[in-house]
C-alpha cells in the first residue's frame, strides 16, 4: 500500500468518525484569545513529519478550539452543511488542482461552471440566458457587481437596506463609492421611496441578516430601471429557497435587476466559497474586469471567467456544487429545505405559546428571530451556547435585544430544535 492511499484511509476513517459523533460534541468552545496559538510551535519543523502526526495535534489541539460549522446544533448566523457530495468533490478538487482562470487553462473546469449555473438557474426560476459564474463568497460577488455598476456611473453612491449585511458597505468602500443605508418599513424591508438622482447602485436583499426580510425587488427594479441604475439582489441566504415553488415568490422581481448573488454555500449544502453570480448585463462585468496581457490572452470563441470578476486564480468549485445537485437531486433539496422551515415554524410556535418569551419578526423561511420578554436575552444566548449543546447569536433588533435560530444544516432534527428551545428556557430561569 503506498503511503498516499495509506493516509487516505487514515482521513476517510477520520471524516467519517467525526461526522458521525459530531452531534456529541460542544458545539463551541470556551476558548480564551491566544490559548490555541500557545499549543503550537514557535517555528516549523526542521524535518518532515508523519500524517499520523498531524492528524492527533488536529484532534488534540485544533478541535478544542473550533466551533463545529457542521453540527447540527449550529443555529448562530446561517448555519451550513459540508454534505457528503461535497465533502468528496473537495478531496478531488485539492487532487486536480486545476485553475479554471480562462477556458484554455482548462476547458471542462469553465464549461461545467457553465452548465452547473444553468442547472441551478433553472431550479431557481432565473432567466436561461443570464451569464453566471461562482465567486468564493457573496461579498466578492458584491464587489463585483458594485464595480460593473461604476464602469457605467462613475463617482455615485450606493444605497441599501439598514438590514442590509455589512459586506455591502464593505464592497462600496473598495470600489471608492459613497455607502448610504436606506430606512426599513415595519416589516423590516428596505423603503423604495428614496431619491435616486446621484446614486450608481442599489443593492436589494432577499433574506436581510438581521431578519431574513425580503426588499420590494420588483419596484426597486422598476425604479432602477427608469433611473439606468445598476440593481444587484443579495439573496445569498434566502436564494436557495426558490428551488421550492411554493417559496419562490422571495425572488419576485429579480428577473428584472442587473445582477443577484445566491451562496450554495449557505443553504444548499455545499461546502464553504461557492458563492453564485448571475447578471444579464455581462458586458459591464468585462469592462471591470477584462485585461490582457501578452503571457495571457484571451480565448477565441471561449469564455475566459478570468474577465467577469476580481480574481485570476480561480478554484474548480463547479465540481462541488455540481457533485450536490446530482447527489440530492431537486426533489432532495427541496426536501431539506422544506424540512428546515418546517422546523422553524415548529420552533416558533412554542416561542408564540410562551408568555414569557414573543417571536420579534415576521419568520418566512428558516430563521426565527425572538426574545425573552423581561430577561437579559444577551446573557441567556451567551449562557445557552457555553453549555456546549447549541450555538446562538444575540442581535439588535429597533434598539431591543434578540436572539437569532437559524436552521440551515442537512444534519437537524426536530429533536434537535427541542433541546434548544429547552436549553434556552432553562438559561432564562436561571437569571
Amino acid at each position: 500500500m503506498s503511503g498516499l492511499r495509506r493516509d487516505l484511509d487514515l482521513a476517510a476513517d477520520w471524516v467519517e468518525a467525526y461526522l458521525d459523533g459530531i452531534g456529541d460534541r460542544p458545539v463551541t468552545q470556551d476558548a480564551e484569545p491566544g490559548g490555541i496559538r500557545a499549543r503550537l510551535p514557535e517555528s516549523p519543523p526542521e524535518r518532515g513529519e508523519p500524517f499520523e502526526a498531524m492528524l492527533r495535534d488536529l484532534d488534540e489541539v485544533i478541535l478544542p478550539g473550533l466551533s463545529h460549522w457542521n453540527h447540527p446544533r449550529f443555529f448562530a448566523w446561517f448555519a451550513n452543511t459540508g454534505s457528503d457530495p461535497g465533502i468528496l468533490a473537495e478531496l478531488l478538487i485539492a487532487a486536480l488542482n486545476v485553475n479554471a482562470m480562462t477556458w484554455e487553462s482548462s476547458p471542462a473546469a469553465t464549461e461545467l461552471e457553465q452548465v452547473t449555473l444553468s442547472w441551478l438557474a433553472q431550479l431557481l426560476g432565473l432567466p436561461a440566458d443570464w451569464h453566471g459564474h461562482i465567486e468564493d463568497t457573496a461579498s466578492t460577488a458584491t464587489v463585483a457587481a458594485l464595480a460593473a455598476a461604476r464602469t457605467l456611473r462613475p463617482g455615485g453612491a450606493v444605497y441599501a437596506s439598514q438590514q442590509a449585511n455589512f459586506s455591502v458597505e464593505k464592497a462600496a468602500r473598495l470600489v471608492g463609492l459613497e455607502f448610504r443605508p436606506v430606512e426599513v418599513d415595519d416589516a423590516f424591508r428596505m423603503r423604495a421611496d428614496f431619491p435616486l438622482d446621484d446614486a450608481a447602485a442599489v443593492v436589494a436583499t432577499v433574506g436581510t441578516t438581521g431578519t431574513t426580510s425580503v426588499d420590494p425587488v420588483a419596484e426597486l427594479a422598476r425604479r432602477c430601471g427608469e433611473a439606468g441604475v445598476w440593481l444587484h439582489v443579495d439573496a445569498a441566504y434566502a436564494g436557495s429557497a426558490a428551488v421550492c415553488p411554493e417559496l419562490r415568490w422571495c425572488l419576485d422581481g429579480c428577473d428584472l435587476a442587473d445582477s443577484i448573488v445566491v451562496n450554495p454555500h449557505k443553504w444548499l449544502f455545499t461546502p464553504m466559497d461557492c458563492s453564485t453570480m448571475w447578471t444579464r448585463r455581462p458586458e459591464a462585468l468585462r469592462a471591470a474586469f477584462g485585461v490582457e496581457r501578452d503571457y495571457l490572452v484571451d480565448t477565441e470563441d471561449a469564455l475566459d471567467l478570468k474577465n467577469y470578476g476580481p480574481a485570476l486564480g480561480r478554484r474548480f468549485r463547479a465540481l462541488k456544487l455540481w457533485f450536490v445537485l446530482r447527489w440530492y437531486g431537486a426533489d432532495g433539496l427541496r426536501a431539506l429545505i422544506r424540512e428546515h422551515v418546517r422546523l422553524a415554524q415548529l420552533f416558533a410556535s412554542w416561542v408564540d405559546d410562551d408568555p414569557d418569551w414573543e417571536v420579534s419578526a415576521a419568520h418566512p423561511f428558516s430563521t426565527v428571530c425572538f426574545r425573552h420578554r423581561t430577561g437579559d436575552n444577551d446573557a441567556i444566548a451567551r449562557a445557552a451556547t457555553l453549555t456546549g449543546k447549541l450555538f446562538v447569536a444575540p442581535a439588535q433588533l429597533r434598539g431591543e435585544s434578540i436572539i437569532r435560530l437559524a436552521i440551515g444544516n442537512a444534519r437537524t432534527t426536530e429533536a434537535d430544535v427541542a433541546l434548544a428551545w429547552e436549553v434556552l428556557r432553562e438559561c432564562a430561569r436561571a437569571q
